[in-house]
């Protein structure tokens, strides 16, 4: 029998990332890539040193409590960590890790596209084109909303509201943000800073919602906080879909209380919500925030990399709990 390390990768990940986990442990792959239930995790967890996943394998309270004391550390292939219960994974000595940093750039690029495709009205250009019904060019046609000179609002100017604000500047556009403290002069960049959502929204022409998913902000996103808003803003969303009241946004989208909307995340995942589909003024993709090849391949590697530092007995870089 191998002394290497039992390694459970539970979805799917690309071949460069599979390949060098090969090198390290023992593993057990996801074969099929199907979303694996809190029974089919308590049994790898019999199984294995280590868990490699995903934020679509939830590690509830319950989940944690059926873990094997053999499991000693969750590598998450991702930044946000609402999907594990912290609490519950210290409590067994589970050490906690995730993949900052690499996301940054293709999350932001997602964002500034999502913006730019509600604004200039990218979905009905499209659709239009595929249904053969553009026939005329006319002055008036699909006149969308210009996105340079704007003032963007940035909720969460953490790793990806950063490099949001910095991409949004080659597009002369105004930042503003609302954080837990105000950055550093020199890491603002001349950003204006407000203490509330409130006092954001009702600065700005549009907005990026870049922040975490805490208990805390849950539906930090909702009728209130959309009236707050200006008139005819555009609102985007590549943080996580739990962060908004959907119904509440598509009244606002209905109304034409927002003139559009960018989204990449749902509260329903996959699938996202059938009513979304029906207005024109939403432009939508299905979670692919950091879906490019180069981030793949960086999040599995800092994954790894966290679990090479730990059966080497050395503490994980992005070491949660």
């Amino acid at each position: 029998m191998s002394d290497r390390p039992r390694l459970s990768i539970t979805r799917e990940l690309v071949a460069p990332v599979v390949d060098r986990a090969a090198q390290s442990y023992e593993l057990w792959l996801n074969d099929d890539d199907h979303v694996l239930t809190g029974d089919e995790l308590i049994a790898r967890s019999h199984d294995s040193d280590a868990l490699m996943i995903c934020h679509s394998e939830i590690l509830s309270k319950d989940v944690v409590a059926n873990f094997s004391d053999r499991l000693k550390i969750v590598a998450n292939y991702s930044v946000g960590v609402d999907h594990c219960d912290l609490d519950a994974l210290k409590a067994r000595g589970i050490v906690v890790t995730n993949t900052p940093d690499v996301l940054s750039d293709a999350t932001a690029e997602i964002a500034l596209l999502l913006l730019l495709g509600a604004a200039r009205r990218a979905y009905e250009g499209d659709q239009m084109l595929r249904q053969g019904t553009w026939t005329h060019w006319a002055p008036s046609q699909m006149n969308g909303i210009q996105v340079t000179g704007k003032r963007l609002g940035i909720v969460g100017m953490g790793r990806v509201g950063q490099v949001v604000a910095r991409r949004a500047r080659g597009f002369d556009m105004e930042i503003h943000y609302c954080n837990r403290r105000p950055l550093p002069t020199e890491v603002a960049e001349g950003a204006v800073f407000h203490e509330s959502i409130e006092s954001l929204f009702q600065a700005v022409d549009m907005i990026s919602l870049n922040c975490p998913a805490t208990a805390d902000n849950e539906r930090m996103i909702n009728a209130q906080s959309i009236e707050w808003m200006r008139d005819g803003a555009i609102f985007v969303n590549t943080a996580r879909g739990r962060l908004v009241d959907e119904a509440a946004l598509i009244k606002a989208l209905q109304s034409g209380k927002l003139a559009a909307a960018g989204l990449d995340v749902f509260q329903t995942e996959p699938g996202g919500n059938p009513a979304f589909a029906n207005l024109s003024n939403v432009f939508m993709l299905p979670h692919l925030g950091s879906s490019t090849r180069e981030t793949r391949k960086a999040m599995g590697d800092r994954a790894l990399d966290n679990l090479d530092a730990f059966f080497a007995g050395q503490e994980p870089l992005d070491r949660l709990v």
